[in-house]
């Protein structure tokens, strides 16, 4: 394994360890946009976008090192998970392996956050072991959004409801009841959780900060030390052709209106300010300051002057 990237935004570390390494996705898989379109926005060449129209991107999970606290952000896919998505099904990666290789043995996590409780972001809370899922870091305290758990929770109940009244659409609701099943009602059962409100201070100089619109209770994470600093933005942004399209809604998004709204105020607050951007699905080199681009924004792989 090559050695994983990293930043340093003041006295703390941010280390990207990733699951599910660059791969190529067509625009229509995310976005109602075409082709023509993302070879318009040249400057996501070479790095974010192929030659082809083709989007690049990654699935990972960030460590932040603060305060001799180490944090663990979104678990990415995990393995042994049945879904969907024929590339995530029963997976077979060795992300816990590469984390440790990188010096962050999983019992050594203290603090678990899931920005939001979606597959991508939940699959590594829990491991296969004997037949049952346990979590997979014992020692860690499992931040769940408040607003994102009630959320989830009504979705539960709504299925199991339908479910016992015959409705064929609980089985469009069978990922919900899937995921939580296997990634997140376990670590509730462990008593490893705790529900948090969307501005929740995790140490002095990191916070969430409120996000919503992909999920009712998305957050992302904000990172402040010795006047640097930089923000994990979770699905908020899910690729940096968002920046140039902020209104343009992923079809994943549960409120696609409230997501562009979000961006938008996002962009135009931390724009051409020396604010580290790091994407939760961004492929390398993952980290980038927004920049004014026009009417719209971009990606810039050196900061503002």
């Amino acid at each position: 394994m090559e050695a994983p990237a990293s930043w340093r935004i003041g006295d703390v570390r941010v280390t990207r360890i990733v699951d599910m390494a660059d791969f190529t996705i067509t625009p229509q898989f995310l976005f109602d946009i075409e082709i023509e379109t993302v070879l318009a926005q040249d400057w996501m060449q070479p790095h974010f976008a192929t030659a082809t129209g083709e989007l690049l991107v990654s699935v990972h999970a960030f460590i932040v090192e603060a305060d001799g606290r180490r944090i663990l952000v979104d678990t990415c896919l995990g393995n042994d998970k049945q879904r969907h998505t024929e590339a995530w099904n029963m997976r077979q990666g060795t992300f816990l392996q590469d984390l440790a290789a990188a010096g962050f043995p999983p019992e050594t996590i203290d603090t678990v956050i899931c920005t939001h409780l979606h597959v991508d972001h939940v699959g590594w809370n829990t491991r296969l072991e004997n037949g049952r899922w346990i979590p997979s870091f014992p020692n860690a305290r499992y931040l769940f959004g408040r607003i994102e758990w009630d959320h989830w929770r009504h979705e539960l109940e709504e299925e199991q409801r339908l479910s016992e009244a015959g409705d064929d659409h609980a089985a469009q609701l069978l990922q919900v009841g899937m995921v939580m099943g296997d990634s997140v009602l376990p670590i509730i059962d462990a008593g490893l959780h705790q529900l948090v409100e969307v501005d929740h201070e995790i140490t002095p100089g990191v916070w969430l900060e409120p996000t919503p619109g992909h999920t009712p209770g998305h957050v992302s994470v904000h990172i402040r030390s010795g006047g640097q600093e930089a923000i994990i933005t979770g699905d908020m942004v899910h690729h940096p052709l968002q920046c140039a399209f902020p209104e343009l809604g992923a079809h994943v998004d549960w409120s696609s209106t409230m997501s562009g709204e979000t961006r938008r105020d996002f962009f135009g607050r931390n724009a051409d300010r020396p604010i580290l951007i790091l994407g939760t699905h961004f492929p390398t080199p993952t980290a980038g300051w927004l920049v004014s681009h026009g009417s719209s924004w971009r990606i810039s792989l050196t900061p503002p002057a």
